[in-house]
């Protein structure tokens, strides 16, 4: 035992005397610079993902090699090359003298070592720590189409949209739709005034060419402040490996920015839509078909495109989940007002939407689709169960989060908030505006109208639409009984947009509530005779059309709009289509019977009215001053109704005013 210190020291002084010691530290100075040097190069070259690792088997290798050599043979001064004598046959004068130039390399080799390694750790830990403190959004901006055929520019759009896709399945990382970055398309602004106006940390810029059956797809993740590489790839592949390639350039930058991708994500990004490429170029385009919609809804021709071609794709591929729910989100748009009080409402989207499931449970577009259908059909609880699985799949869908709000719209203001601000969060392009107005919608309904005047604010300051905004703040105005001053900003929205024949009805409410029957009338009939001009009048405002008639002495008119509000309001119910859920038109028809003086089954109808645990600002201002109730309006009961439904305001009034403490936000 105690000759084994002696050992270690013999051995050190004999790796010493070989020259051992500086070979290894020559060598692993130089190898640390060929490694630097191939990861900085490996990008930009193109060169294989498996090129630094062969680097670093070869090296090693090299570094046995090495060893080996200079422990068997030295560097003579004199005599060259020569093998070096065992330590108990060589002499001390026989001992070659140290080259200066070795020495002088192991020296600046130590040092290079050195220099290389606090210059890693430094840089490393720097960007780091730079990406950690960053928040974890991202936009993936429209690609250059650097390919000669514009009719083939779809398939750079497929691209797009496959990555902002694949990366919205990521629950750690917040994505702006498509929807969002289109306004980039033409208008070339520089990294830091899109992130901002975006509000996202990364963005994903690139090119795409093609010639015949290549694909050059050129990929760059920069951070938007700084303006930033943090990845670079150029893809020269073939086009029939496209899908695939998407999926593991979505892998990339995710770990790349630091996102971690949890194994069901990584399950869904990898999964592969269909295998036959055209079925899969009619659906890009199909999709695009669908955004043209989006951006004009009066554009149904582009509706129609989309619908020719999800059909043309699932000719191709019977089974292609995505094809069905493209041409369910079709139907839907086509045919929500047609048959909005048919037994048969949307039953051609739902057949496609659980063909679409059947073949892909895991489908985020089908499972929102589902949801809307059963929020239309008044199945609250379903609609939510379908949301939250869509955003468990992908939780970057503004629309979803859309969706959730408006299935508490009136019911629980909060969820309500919460849901449409999150929607905000997600939307910075086209919608981001309407969004702001539903906001603000709901902000009134919980009686906050100066957070609701703001967001009206901000939608015009992002749409410059002044009809919606004169809309908006003349709803808080009626909610505040402010009727004169709603009344004159309604009238300048109308003479702006005369189209806009939602705004008569509003209008004609005003002077309704004011007293001004012979106003409300006029103001209704030229409703009546615009609105005969596109379809037939429906609505829930007939009633209010009825009672202007009724006040103005033309009574046969009267009693038809009244029996048409009650065939709708029945009809709602019946078919438990969403306002039902409101309890709404149980409201509307006790006002019919009360001004009927129907009592008993005016009552009725308010009795289940009353049912509703959550009461709106504009219901406590509608019910204290509804004409149609003025036969009970001083009766206990009905008094008794009305300090119910206060109460319920004030409760979810003073429930949302805590959130918004909480919250940082009054």
């Amino acid at each position: 035992m105690s000759n084994n210190p002696d050992k270690i020291v013999q051995f050190w002084q004999e790796l010493k005397r070989r020259k051992v010691v500086r070979v290894i530290t020559v060598y692993a100075a130089a190898a640390f610079v060929i490694l630097e040097l191939v990861s900085i190069i490996v990008e930009p070259l193109g060169l294989p993902e498996w090129t630094l690792q062969f680097a670093i088997v070869f090296l090693c290798i090299g570094f046995i090699i090495a060893v080996i050599l200079s422990w068997i043979y030295d560097v003579h001064p004199e005599g060259g090359i020569v093998k070096t004598e065992p330590a108990h046959r060589a002499k001390a004068e026989d001992q070659p003298a140290s080259s200066n130039s070795l020495k002088i390399a192991s020296y600046i080799s130590f040092l290079v070592i050195v220099a290389f390694v606090v210059f890693y750790f430094v840089g490393n830990n720097k960007k780091s720590f730079d990406i950690s403190k960053l928040e974890k959004s991202i936009a993936v901006l429209p690609l250059d189409y650097l390919s000669e055929d514009p009719n083939k520019e779809y398939l750079a759009n497929g691209v797009l949209d496959a990555i902002t896709g694949h990366l919205s399945m990521i629950e750690g990382l917040r994505v702006m739709p498509r929807t969002s970055v289109e306004q980039y398309r033409e208008n070339k602004k520089s990294a830091k005034e899109i992130g901002e106006e975006l509000d996202v940390s990364y963005l994903i810029e690139g090119s795409f060419l093609m010639i015949e059956d290549q694909v050059k797809l050129t990929i760059k993740v920069v951070v938007a402040k700084e303006g930033d590489n943090v990845f670079f790839k150029e893809y020269d592949i073939n086009y029939k490996d496209i899908i695939a390639v998407q999926s593991k350039l979505v892998q990339t930058i995710a770990k790349e920015i630091e996102v971690a991708i949890t194994p069901q994500e990584k399950q869904l990004i990898e999964k592969l839509p269909t295998s036959d490429l055209t079925a899969y170029e009619y659906w890009i385009r199909g999709n695009d078909e669908i955004l043209n919609f989006w951006l004009d809804k009066n554009n149904i021709e582009a509706l129609d495109r989309a619908e020719s071609l999800y059909f043309t794709a699932l000719k191709y591929d019977s089974a292609y989940a995505q094809a069905y729910a493209g041409l369910a989100s079709v139907y839907w748009n086509k045919q929500y007002e047609n048959e909005y009080f048919s037994e048969n409402f949307l039953d051609s989207a739902v057949i496609l939407i659980d063909k679409a499931l059947s073949y892909d449970k895991d489908l985020a577009l089908a499972h929102k689709l589902k949801g809307d259908y059963f929020y239309e059909t008044g199945q609250p609880e379903n609609a939510l169960n379908e949301y939250e699985r869509a955003l468990e799949l992908n939780p970057n869908d503004w629309v979803v989060y859309m969706g959730i709000g408006t299935l508490y719209f009136q019911d629980d203001f909060t969820l309500t908030l919460m849901n449409y601000h999150k929607a905000a969060s997600l939307n910075r392009g086209k919608g981001l505006s309407q969004i702001y107005h539903l906001i603000a919608r709901a902000y009134r309904n919980a009686g906050f109208i100066e957070k609701s005047g703001y967001y009206e604010e901000q939608a015009l300051t992002l749409d410059g639409d002044s009809v919606q905004y004169l809309r908006g703040i003349s709803g808080a105005m009626y909610n505040t009984r402010n009727y004169e001053e709603a009344i004159e900003n309604l009238k300048k929205a109308y003479g702006m947009d005369t189209s806009f024949l939602d705004l008569l009805i509003d209008l004609g409410a005003d002077y309704l509530f004011l007293g001004n029957y012979k106003e409300a009338l006029v103001t209704y009939e030229k409703y009546i005779n615009d609105k005969k001009k596109y379809r037939e009048i429906e609505g829930n405002n007939m009633h209010r059309i009825a009672y202007a008639y009724s006040v103005n002495g033309y009574k046969e008119e009267a009693n038809y709009y009244f029996d048409k509000q009650l065939e709708y309001s029945k009809a709602e119910i019946e078919l438990s289509r969403s306002k039902a859920n409101l309890y709404l038109p149980y409201y509307d028809i006790a006002g019919i019977f009360a001004f009927r003086e129907k009592k008993e089954k005016a009552y009725e109808n308010l009795r289940i009215f009353n049912k509703k645990e959550r009461q709106t600002f504009w219901m406590v201002n509608l019910i204290k001053n509804d004409p149609l109730f003025n036969s009970i309006r001083d009766e206990p009961e009905f008094q008794q109704i009305v300090r119910d439904v206060e109460a319920k305001y004030q409760a979810e009034h003073e429930r949302v005013r805590q959130w918004l403490e909480e919250n940082d936000m009054l």
